[in-house]
């Protein structure tokens, strides 16, 4: 019997099974083959159209490009077996934020949702968004260079169409996505076959002396990384909805470890077509996207990203600067699965990330992406700290809720 809209009558100091409300919980509905799914797809984007030229202009040859794609796989492939390990002992969504809220306090935690809300997110957005508008704006300008005002016009009017199929309809935006995925495969399995069939023919001028040229500085070798990691980006995906994993103590583990070798050699393969396609020098005057924009999108914004992600919340752009610190401390605390060995190479490998560029050329915006850092600390402490909410802040949160139809989860935690 229920008392008033939805309430179910108190009888004694219990409610009765059959008319208490449901529980307000994600629900366990990925299983191993979409979780494998989540995680590929995510991966598999346009990344891989643009990285390749940038990692080859920063490390300089064919041979030194094939070593950063393989070394990327494998630091993402460590970086997956740490988020595993994370992903099996928490089981919460939430990804990076989880992880540092129940392991080193809601402030880090905080700064890191700041951050990657007002610039890392948008970052990589606007990123995709305009290597999107690159290659749709090139069949207009025959023989010359795109006009940057119709990049930037076509990209944003990109980031407004999609917001507004998410909007309007799940359904539709998951036949985009799939549209969308099919035909970017369809492009790398154009590629992949074009290259293979000319090494067969015996186009390998491209790996002759494959290591001449090869540059061998720190930061170099850091901003290779990023461009080649940008690519790799998507693995920890997975991660953010753990509460909607079935069994997450085994799917996700599985899933990490059949997606991530697969998307790794899947990505060295493309490169090696894109090698035996075209010479070093060819490849680099093909006035491709990494040259027009991609040192100041994916060079400074990568710095600035990482840099970013790292101090606020212990993590990299490209997967967490201490989240193999994290895996250590958690595994010391309560057992581990992951060799200890794993989240340390990949802890250390992130620092050389982060660390290298800027000691080999600092800058003054890593002051300045230090500051925007701390300046969350202007939010947090009166709004989160000492919990003041004022009044528009409530109905804002309340008009919002309304809008979009959403509110907050119980908590679920089995």
């Amino acid at each position: 019997m229920m008392t008033g809209k939805g309430r179910p009558k108190m009888r004694g100091s219990s409610i009765q099974p059959s008319e208490a409300t449901e529980v307000l919980k994600l629900k366990r509905e990925i299983g191993l083959t979409s979780a494998v799914s989540l995680i590929a797809g995510t991966m598999i984007g346009s990344g891989i159209f643009m990285s390749p030229e940038g990692v080859l202009r920063n490390i300089g040859s064919p041979g030194g490009s094939l070593i950063i794609w393989t070394a990327c796989g494998l630091l993402a492939t460590f970086g997956a077996l740490s988020y595993a390990e994370l992903g099996t002992l928490i089981k919460e969504s939430g990804g990076e934020y989880i992880y540092i809220l129940r392991n080193f306090g809601s402030f880090p935690a905080f700064l890191y949702i700041f951050t990657s809300v007002i610039v890392v997110r948008p970052a990589s957005v606007a990123a995709i968004s305009l290597s999107f508008a690159e290659y749709a704006v090139a069949p207009f300008y025959p023989g010359c260079s795109s006009s940057p005002l119709a990049v930037k016009c076509t990209a944003i009017a990109c980031i407004l169409l999609l917001a507004l199929v998410n909007c309007l309809s799940v359904k539709l935006a998951t036949s985009i996505m799939n549209i969308f995925t099919a035909a970017k495969l369809l492009a790398l399995l154009i590629i992949i076959v074009g290259g293979i069939q000319l090494l067969i023919q015996g186009h390998t001028q491209s790996f002759q002396n494959a290591f001449q040229g090869t540059k061998t500085g720190a930061g170099v070798i850091g901003i290779a990384f990023y461009q080649g990691l940008w690519s790799f980006d998507g693995w920890s995906n997975l991660n953010s909805v753990t509460e909607e994993v079935k069994k997450p103590e085994v799917n996700l583990p599985r899933a990490m470890m059949i997606a991530i070798p697969l998307v790794t050699f899947f990505y060295v393969l493309v490169n090696v077509s894109y090698f035996a396609a075209m010479s070093p020098v060819e490849l680099l005057s093909s006035s491709g996207v990494a040259i027009t924009w991609g040192d100041k999108v994916l060079g400074s914004w990568a710095w600035l990203m990482s840099l970013s992600a790292a101090l606020s919340s212990f993590g990299s752009a490209n997967g967490t600067f201490f989240s193999g610190g994290r895996v250590c401390y958690i595994a010391a605390r309560e057992g581990h699965m992951v060799p200890i060995i794993i989240p340390v190479i990949f802890l250390l490998s992130s620092a050389y990330l982060v660390l290298a560029p800027i000691i080999d050329q600092p800058q003054m915006e890593f002051l300045y992406v230090i500051l925007f850092i701390l300046s969350g600390a202007i939010f947090y402490f009166p709004l989160v700290r000492y919990k003041y909410h004022p009044a528009c802040l409530q109905r804002l949160t309340l008009h919002l809720q309304l809008l979009l139809d959403v509110v907050p989860t119980e908590k679920n935690m089995d």
